[in-house]
């Protein structure tokens, strides 16, 4: 029990960070591109309580640390927050301005990754290996890799489906935007196959080459 306190309590940051910045971050670039919609509704903050859903946020991931623990398979975390209000309407060109607010939210998970390697670097420099902020910045380079990946993965809703309808000429982009309804379902099998960390990896060991530079 010891041993599963201290693992959600060495998560729960990064975790809460990752999701909270990656959210943000659309509606950021949103009202940069001319959409109010998640200012509007308070969206654009760190608060974390704004952006987190009781399911997706918690109860999700607290249960893959906790069958990870009980049956010693790797804690590789899923999971989700609210999603940012966008009215891609509201975008001064819509088709266009999709991609940049789409590839905010993996940007912010890389960006944090890179702080997190920057304060592992110095926890290491100032001696102090293996403790417990150590093995929380190694976790929080994990996460954010873990879910800029993900939400790069070419599949609507995710933001790499955002990113390839932004790229394709108008009429295979709302041909291709009619896998949205099934785009969450198709993720939740290709986690229960296992497929989906093999799909991820090229993204990760990108995102890990990155972050090595600030090792």
């Amino acid at each position: 029990m010891n041993d599963l306190i201290q693992t959600i309590a060495l998560y729960a940051l990064p975790v809460v960070f990752a999701i909270t910045l990656h959210e943000a971050a659309h509606g950021y670039v949103a009202r940069a591109f001319g959409d109010p919609t998640a200012a509007q509704a308070g969206r654009i903050t760190l608060n974390p309580i704004r952006h987190i859903d009781p399911v997706g946020t918690i109860l999700v991931p607290l249960g893959i640390l906790l069958m990870s623990k009980l049956f010693g398979g790797p804690a590789m975390l899923f999971g989700w927050a609210k999603p940012v209000p966008v009215d891609w309407g509201r975008l001064r060109r819509p088709k266009r301005d999709m991609l940049w607010v789409a590839a905010a939210g993996p940007a912010a998970n890389l960006f944090m990754a890179i702080l997190w390697a920057i304060s592992l670097r110095l926890i290491h420099e100032g001696g102090g290996q293996g403790g417990f902020w150590f093995d929380m910045a190694l976790v929080g380079i994990q996460i954010n890799l873990v879910l800029m990946a993900l939400n790069l993965l070419p599949l609507p809703p995710l933001d790499g489906g955002r990113i390839v309808f932004s790229l394709l000429p108008s009429r295979l982009a709302w041909q291709y935007q009619r896998i949205e309804p099934y785009g969450l379902m198709i993720v939740i099998v290709l986690l229960a196959t296992g497929v989906l960390w093999t799909l991820m990896q090229p993204v990760m060991a990108l995102g890990r080459a990155v972050v090595s530079w600030f090792l």
